[in-house]
């Protein structure tokens, strides 16, 4: 995405073509026992990861992102929705989608946070921490991130200038990377309230556990 901006920028500098990210998301086997070209796959916390790190992007980059369109909302690749019949289930990725909304219509705030590397191997191993923020009109700055790492949880301690918060909300999606809300459990994978943000001198500071989402309002 940084690429694609500077590219733009160079021959753009005014901003009068927008960058359009069409049809982004994850794309694996589709379930067993399903029609092949019906696509339908199982939407897990990893896909709620990569939703998360994904709208972080888009949001870093909004000044050249006009549009951006998850490439299907029902039943198809990284759903938001899954159905069978009468029944509906709202898949880890929903969670993250509805969380991700208090940055609509706000204003971008630079961000930054130190970053260590989570895989496997150093070649297969990507940033384990991944934010963005936002100012809303009536003054609250929302913070989204990330925790890639399948193991090791995160302390951070935020410093924010320009603004001294006296009240903050959060709330957390995280669990096992492979745990997925089924019709039978379909509560499995669910935002909760996300009680460790306190309020510092400098800012805030909160412990960010292995695999998970979070939002946080401050006012």
């Amino acid at each position: 995405m940084t690429g694609h901006e500077e590219i733009m920028n160079r021959y753009d500098p005014s901003r009068r073509v927008a960058l359009i990210v069409d049809e982004w998301g994850t794309w694996f086997d589709v379930e067993p026992g399903t029609n092949p070209g019906f696509l339908y796959q199982q939407s897990t916390m990893r896909d709620a990861l990569v939703a998360g790190v994904t709208l972080n992007i888009f949001n870093e980059h909004s000044a050249r992102v006009r549009m951006a369109n998850i490439a299907q909302l029902i039943n198809v690749l990284q759903a938001v929705i899954l159905t069978d019949g009468e029944k509906m289930i709202l898949t880890p990725t929903y969670h993250v989608m509805k969380m991700y909304s208090c940055h609509q219509d706000a204003r971008l705030v630079g961000s930054f946070v130190e970053k260590h590397r989570t895989g496997v191997e150093e070649r297969e191993s990507v940033p384990d921490l991944h934010q963005s923020a936002s100012m809303t009109e009536d003054g609250t700055l929302n913070i989204t991130v990330c925790n890639l790492s399948c193991s090791e949880a995160r302390e951070i301690e935020g410093t924010i200038v320009g603004m001294k918060p006296s009240e903050v909300s959060a709330e957390i999606l995280t669990n096992k990377m492979d745990a997925f809300n089924t019709f039978e459990n379909p509560d499995v994978v669910k935002t909760e309230a996300f009680d460790g943000v306190k309020i510092t001198d400098e800012g805030i500071s909160f412990t960010l556990p292995p695999c998970s989402v979070a939002h946080i309002a401050l006012k």
